[in-house]
């Protein structure tokens, strides 16, 4: 009794840092950037849309904190939390610590449809919408990831796995990159921003599709929390307990395609996050639990996306990295520590 009274109190105190990271991080992102807005300030536009203070001054920082920052916080925690949730998915259906949808090439077949579609819609001057983005991605995710799964049925080992998955995210990669050199359009720096990974320019619409979207999907998988720790243990005990492995498959790679599906669509494709938060995440609570590492994953994924949010607009500003380079120089050390520890374990 003792033992489950601390490990709860253990998981409690890990889910408050985490949530405590997860607010300091989101007001540091509304203060933080070319323009420095005190912490006042953005305090009383919220108080203003609340309908709690009045409208403020000729002051640009209502615009700037909910119109610019506000949406793109809440979309590096939207979006960090659903690679989060789908590197875990991954991670659990392959039994390899690292697998996620950058190294299996499932983010570079979601960017590489949403960017023939982006050219063809500039092209013939036709609004794209989020919807249909959504979709793209979605199927160019479910293509890469049913070449890794035929690849899986004639590779033994993992290594050859991941390999192939690189490189069919390799191919995908070149193939976006031609598309984007020689799309004819003035808009081509904002294609080309979107192939590097960033969450600029996200609006309160995409926003809302985002939510439409990534927490039902999220729901779901905490909804699989049972069954997934059941095929933990193997498929035979989980077909022991009456779960219908088969089905089970088919959802964790539904939805984790359509988790990385969203992040490619919106902010183009993030490197390492799927791998490296489980990881974090399972260093952090103890456990491998999927009822207590599921909403983890979620909370961890968007910690970390909006930390790295934060650094790639604020080290150089005005200037701005591509996400996908801060999250692979935090990230990949974390691959390298996963890697060398499965190797000394064989050794």
């Amino acid at each position: 009794m003792n033992r489950k009274r601390n490990g709860h109190l253990k998981y409690g105190l890990a889910f408050a840092a985490l949530l405590a990271l997860l607010l300091l991080f989101l007001g540091w992102s509304l203060c933080a950037g070319s323009v420095e807005i005190p912490l006042e300030e953005v305090a009383e536009v919220f108080a203003w849309k609340l309908g709690c203070a009045p409208a403020p001054g000729a002051s640009s920082a209502a615009g700037i904190v909910w119109e610019i920052r506000f949406p793109r916080a809440l979309a590096a925690i939207l979006l960090g939390g659903a690679l989060g949730l789908s590197g875990y998915l991954l991670q659990t259906f392959f039994r390899n610590p690292i697998a996620g949808p950058f190294v299996l090439g499932i983010s570079s077949g979601a960017k590489l449809l949403v960017a023939c579609l982006m050219v063809f819609s500039l092209g013939h001057a036709v609004r794209v919408t989020s919807a249909a983005m959504i979709l793209a991605a979605f199927a160019g995710a479910l293509a890469s990831m049913g070449l890794v799964l035929l690849m899986a049925g004639r590779v033994e080992q993992t290594a050859g796995l991941i390999l192939g998955g690189t490189m069919i995210g390799y191919i995908c990669s070149a193939a976006t990159d031609i598309l984007v050199t020689f799309a004819d359009d003035t808009d081509i720096v904002n294609l080309h921003n979107w192939s590097q990974g960033s969450f600029s320019g996200i609006s309160w619409e995409n926003t809302a599709v985002m939510c439409l979207v990534v927490l039902p999907a999220s729901a779901a998988v905490f909804l699989l929390s049972k069954p997934v720790a059941a095929y933990q243990m193997g498929e035979v005990y989980a077909k022991s307990m009456g779960i219908h492995v088969g089905r089970l498959r088919a959802w964790m790679v539904l939805l984790s395609s359509l988790l990385s599906a969203c992040i490619v669509a919106f902010a183009g494709p993030v490197s390492f996050v799927g791998i490296a938060v489980p990881h974090l995440v399972r260093s952090l609570f103890g456990t491998s639990r999927p009822l207590v590492l599921i909403p983890a994953c979620f909370l961890g994924g968007g910690v970390f996306c909006l930390f790295s949010d934060l650094l790639a607009r604020t080290l150089l500003a005005p200037a701005e990295f591509s996400i996908s380079t801060v999250t692979a120089v935090l990230g990949a050390p974390v691959v390298i520590a996963v890697m060398m520890k499965k190797y000394q374990r064989r050794g």
